[in-house]
């Protein structure tokens, strides 16, 4: 099976935002990340890492309102990156599981990377802040990679105390599916589906 570079670069401008992702999915987890949003930079990095996939994010934004417009157009770069980057989807195991630990959090995600969009996200921050980051935009991140990603994913955190644990333990979580679902099967050349496309 002969695979064509998955990499994808994004770029999007709004009155709100300014955000650049690239992606390469057959990395080896570097990321370089700066988005205003300590935290932010922290889940990024975490999920370029756990997932191996390389990743570049410039972003600036109206941050003196508050993080959400920030945090929501770099999930739509990297979403969209992530789309582009898996082409046709030709040769992908596309759905994965794993379970990640975070001393006393434990977390678990779920990915179909079949070309639908759709997230339930079971992990309820109650909207106090980790770090500058709104512990609630967590799954709003999630959310939103997963309808531009045209991934489903199901992320659930079980237990935990420690709001930075939780979140922290759902990212890893989610590089590691995502890692899995985008990774090429050797025994597959063809697009995993009974409907033989994943793009329409």
């Amino acid at each position: 099976m002969v695979v064509e570079s998955r990499t994808a670069t994004v770029r999007r401008t709004t009155s709100e935002t300014s955000v650049e992702v690239e992606l390469n999915l057959d990395g080896q987890g570097h990321a370089e990340v700066a988005t205003g949003i300590g935290f932010l930079d922290h889940m990024l990095d975490s999920l370029a890492r756990h997932a191996l996939f390389d990743v570049r994010v410039r972003a600036s934004g109206d941050l003196q309102v508050d993080e959400h417009h920030t945090t929501e157009d770099v999930a739509i770069g990297l979403g969209r990156a992530l789309d582009r980057a898996l082409g046709e989807r030709r040769g992908i195991r596309r759905i994965a599981h794993a379970y990640a630990p975070l001393d006393e959090a434990l977390a678990l995600a779920v990915v179909d990377a079949g070309g639908r969009g759709y997230a339930v996200v079971e992990a309820d921050f109650g909207g106090r802040r980790i770090g500058t980051l709104d512990g609630d935009l967590v799954r709003h991140f999630v959310e939103t990679l997963a309808r531009e990603s045209r991934c489903t994913i199901h992320a659930r955190v079980f237990c935990g105390t420690n709001d930075h644990h939780r979140a922290e333990a759902l990212l890893k979580a989610l590089a590691r599916a995502l890692d899995a679902a985008t990774s090429l099967d050797p025994r597959r050349g063809d697009v995993p589906s009974t409907k033989g496309t994943l793009t329409e």
